[in-house]
């Protein structure tokens, strides 16, 4: 949770939460309680990948065993970046696991800015121990270990916000409820005289058991201290700054009002709104750019992130009127009764449409797509599509139909394109629809070089998963772990068909994703072999979502020769 406003993987990308394609160079999250800790330079906590029989075992972290003023015993790093280490750690006195921050500061560093990190995390231990609220984490001790604080705080076991939207945006309802939270920690820390001065999904920890916890109180100003920060200069990450702070006008409570205002739009929409390639840039369009109108957020939500992003502090809506539209958001009125729809007419000849029943996808847990409604189908032929998807057709070559949330792009076609497949997604690429069809008239029995046909979409089932377990399929599946599944056969409108779903872990090296294929084979009477595959991800926020996509995608795919 300890990085700056700057890129996430050092790169010029124009947004902090670009939410990577399956295979992304994107931040891992931290195991266990990576509280932030002032830092120059982002900083990402990578587990390591299984170890082999013969691996050998990574040594542990220097420092490790290490007892601090008597009590407390370093076990293991959480997160580090470049004026502090983070450690969980077991007090000895009263048998309990804490999270101990380290000061450490580079021995290049003046005195004067080595003097002014300490005081900022004894200051930090200040904010945070004169709040009483459960979105703002205790403080248990300072231990002054030779001349240097060490800030004992209770071991929230969790990932931050920021790490979360690396795999997805959040839907209306969660986004409304974490953004209550870290209002209610605001409110707690205004009502003391504090501004926190740096908020950000990477200082929002979300916990076990739905709890949320707003962190890293090292910037914070306190009402009649004194101001760390050099002349000419300002603490906090750019793209999160209140245009007043850009400004050097006296900041207050508004100010991180606004700051949660962009939270609250990186979070629904999938981009913050004001990154830019470099900071002068990024404080530039603090300034002057106007952000794109919520698509996702709508209602009480969007008016909440509209309000808040005013450039003017003193029309942005206080505290109480924030509270009361979140909680609008979170909490919003039943829907109204279930639909369903009696069968309609027998499909035309020449169609087919997979599934029984087309579910449609709540709106409260959507990836980068307004997914809305509640709509039970009893007979795929039946009713309209869900609420917010739109039906895409192939053209001729592809043979078939396709159903996708109105928010997903047709993805670019590669030089040797055919028509005969597909490719979508949404936004983020989080989770990815693709289609294609293998023509039997174009089957060179006599090319060693080219594959036949499979008689049926069993064989054709089977023929992908042995090679992909062979290697000779990719698809940016890591051979170890080992994916899983098993082609299996299956009736779609009394036509056989065959499915896998297979479970995977991606073959990037520095940031592996556990994600899920659910693969669909039908083949026509002519011989036409189609197959519908969706890819989502198999763990985390967006597993029960992209698996609910994945079903209505199958539901209403159809093909037209048969």
């Amino acid at each position: 949770m300890s990085s700056n406003g700057g890129p996430r993987d050092g790169s010029d990308d124009p947004t902090s939460f670009a939410l990577q394609p399956p295979n992304p160079q994107a931040a891992v999250p931290h195991p266990g309680n990576p509280y932030a800790t002032p830092s120059t330079a982002p900083t990402r906590v990578v587990p390591p990948r299984p170890a082999g029989p013969a691996s050998t075992p990574a040594a542990p972290d220097p420092g490790t065993g290490r007892l601090i003023a008597g009590r407390y015993r370093l076990l293991a790093k959480l997160g580090h970046g470049g004026m502090g280490t983070v450690w969980r750690a077991q007090d000895e006195t009263v048998d309990r696991e804490v999270a101990v921050k380290e000061p450490r500061v580079p021995d290049h560093v003046p005195e004067r800015e080595r003097a002014n990190a300490y005081e900022r995390m004894r200051r930090e231990a200040r904010a945070a121990a004169r709040l009483d609220h459960p979105a703002v984490v205790d403080v248990h001790d300072v231990a002054v270990v030779d001349d240097r604080p060490w800030i004992v705080m209770e071991l929230v076991r969790g990932r931050s916000l920021g790490d979360v939207l690396q795999e997805g945006t959040l839907g209306v309802r969660e986004a409304a409820r974490i953004g209550l939270e870290v209002l209610g920690a605001l409110e707690a820390a205004h009502a003391a005289g504090i501004l926190h001065r740096d908020v950000k999904p990477d200082n929002v920890l979300l916990g076990r058991y739905d709890r949320v916890v707003l962190t890293d109180f090292g910037i914070a100003q306190i009402e009649g201290e004194t101001n760390l920060t050099d002349t000419g200069g300002f603490v906090g990450s750019p793209e999160y700054i209140a245009p007043e702070r850009v400004l050097g006008q006296r900041p207050g409570p508004a100010s991180d009002l606004w700051s949660l205002g962009v939270v609250l739009y990186a979070a629904t929409e999938g981009v913050s709104p004001f990154r830019r390639s470099n900071t002068p840039a990024t404080l530039q369009s603090v300034l002057n750019a106007v952000p794109a109108a919520p698509a996702t957020a709508q209602g009480p939500l969007a008016e909440v992130i509209t309000g808040l992003l005013d450039k003017d502090p003193a029309r942005r809506p206080d505290a109480a009127r924030v509270r009361a539209l979140l909680e609008a958001a979170a909490n919003p009125p039943p829907p109204e009764p279930t639909r369903v729809l009696a069968p309609g007419p027998a499909p035309a000849a020449g169609g087919i449409r997979l599934g029984r029943k087309a579910l449609a996808v709540l709106g409260g847990v959507v990836v980068a797509a307004v997914v809305a409604g509640y709509l039970v189908i009893a007979d795929p032929f039946a009713g309209p599509l869900p609420k917010g998807w739109e039906k895409q057709e192939l053209g001729k070559q592809a043979g078939m139909s396709l159903a996708v949330p109105a928010a997903f792009v047709r993805q670019e076609r590669k030089d040797d394109w055919d028509g005969t497949n597909e490719r979508f997604a949404d936004p983020s690429g989080l989770v990815v629809v693709a289609v294609d069809r293998d023509v039997k008239k174009d089957d060179d029995k006599t090319s060693l070089t080219r594959d036949t046909v499979p008689d049926t979409a069993a064989a054709g089932a089977w023929a992908d998963w042995d090679k992909l377990k062979d290697g000779e399929y990719s698809w940016n599946i890591a051979a170890e772990p080992a994916p899983k599944g098993e082609p299996r056969e299956t009736l779609h409108q009394d036509r056989k068909a065959a499915e896998n779903v297979i479970a995977y872990t991606t073959d990037d090296t520095q940031n592996p994703r556990e994600r899920e294929i659910h693969l669909v084979y039908y083949r026509a009477d002519n011989g036409d072999m189609y197959r519908l595959w969706v890819d989502y991800p198999r763990t985390g926020y967006f597993a029960d979502t992209g698996r609910e996509i994945a079903r209505t995608v199958i539901d209403n795919w159809e093909v037209d020769r048969l």
